[in-house]
């Protein structure tokens, strides 16, 4: 009963919290992102083990080309994807025209008694996403004061880490669990991200190729909706699909749109990513599922796109302690979990 009350009111400072939390989990997911692209670059410059200025400098420099890589992206983003949203904006009033003439003449067909006001409209959709732009812009200053904050204090975190924990047996399984969380999550990231960057390319160029129109933005959602388990590649798809229904003045586009799309999806998402990651998450797809409805309904999309990570380290944390292996035994896919560290 005890569990029950501490788990409702951990649940009720979530969601009381999450103009707090969501942006520091952005922030967080920042400066791990950097962190990760330093390691790499750090890797290509020549080694410096035995001069510690050398050292130092070469992290440095690391730190900078990773920053500017990130910088990069997102001035690709806005000088490339981002006037192609302003464009798409302007034509929505005639995309939802003609969605109504095509809903109300499929249902005319089939003799179904819908009318229009059962289809979604793309108006109130654009201004709940907008809405949810504008939040996200509003708490960016927030975002990159506790990214600085990080960078700041990311070489006092050791010192903090002994002193919090200084019982020798509790600080080697405390940094047993952080590693095994960082090597989990670095395989996720890299490969999931990977996946989904070829997934984008591939698909913007065969959507470019059939000539549906901004097919930047299109291919954009689908690179970043892949890291929302399961929703996030149905949506992904359907955009663009219904997208080409509507605009095209045959069938065929919409029908080679649907089968390159879908197509795809499976290809990489349902056979080429599973094949990468191998058994490196070993969880259970249907509490992959509920841990994104729970996330989802709790932070909206953020939490959809941060609830596998935050599955991940759930796993990996709840299956290190007796008490709550029983928890990891559920969310795994097969009922292996990791080996548990002894005290």
């Amino acid at each position: 009963m005890n569990g029950l009350i501490l788990f409702a009111g951990l649940v009720f400072v979530l969601w009381l919290g999450s103009s707090i939390f969501i942006p520091l989990l952005v922030a967080t997911f920042i400066w791990y992102l950097i962190n990760a692209i330093a390691t790499y670059y750090r890797k290509l410059l020549p080694g410096a083990e035995h001069s510690r200025w050398l050292s130092i400098l070469f992290n440095a420099i690391s730190k900078i080309l990773a920053i500017g890589t990130f910088c990069g992206l997102i001035y690709l983003f806005a000088t490339r994807v981002r006037p192609m949203f302003s464009e798409l904006l302007i034509v929505m009033p005639e995309i939802q025209s003609n969605l109504d003439s095509l809903w109300h003449y499929i249902s005319t067909q089939l003799g179904f008694n819908l009318t229009i006001d059962t289809l979604p409209s793309i108006n109130s959709i654009i201004t709940n996403i907008g809405s949810s732009v504008a939040k996200i812009a509003t708490s960016m200053g927030m975002v990159l004061v506790y990214i600085l904050f990080m960078f700041i204090e990311q070489s006092t975190f050791n010192k903090k880490f002994s002193a919090l924990f200084p019982n020798k047996n509790q600080s080697k399984k405390m940094r047993y669990i952080l590693a095994s969380i960082d090597e989990n999550m670095k395989k996720y990231l890299f490969m999931k991200t990977l996946v989904s960057g070829i997934t984008g390319i591939v698909s913007y160029l065969w959507m470019y190729m059939l000539g549906l129109e901004f097919a930047g933005v299109w291919a954009f959602g689908i690179f970043i909706l892949s890291y929302i388990p399961t929703i996030g590649a149905i949506v992904s798809c359907a955009l663009p699909i219904v997208f080409s229904l509507v605009t095209s003045t045959s069938i065929n586009e919409p029908i080679l749109i649907s089968m390159g799309l879908i197509g795809l999806q499976i290809i990489f998402g349902n056979i080429l990513e599973p094949k990468l990651t191998g058994k490196t998450l070993n969880l259970s797809t249907l509490a992959i599922l509920i841990n994104l409805v729970f996330w989802g309904l709790l932070w909206g999309v953020a939490g959809m796109f941060f609830s596998v990570p935050l599955l991940v380290a759930t796993f990996i944390i709840t299956a290190q302690f007796d008490s709550t292996r029983w928890i990891a035994i559920l969310l795994s896919a097969d009922g292996k979990i990791p080996d548990k560290e002894e005290d």
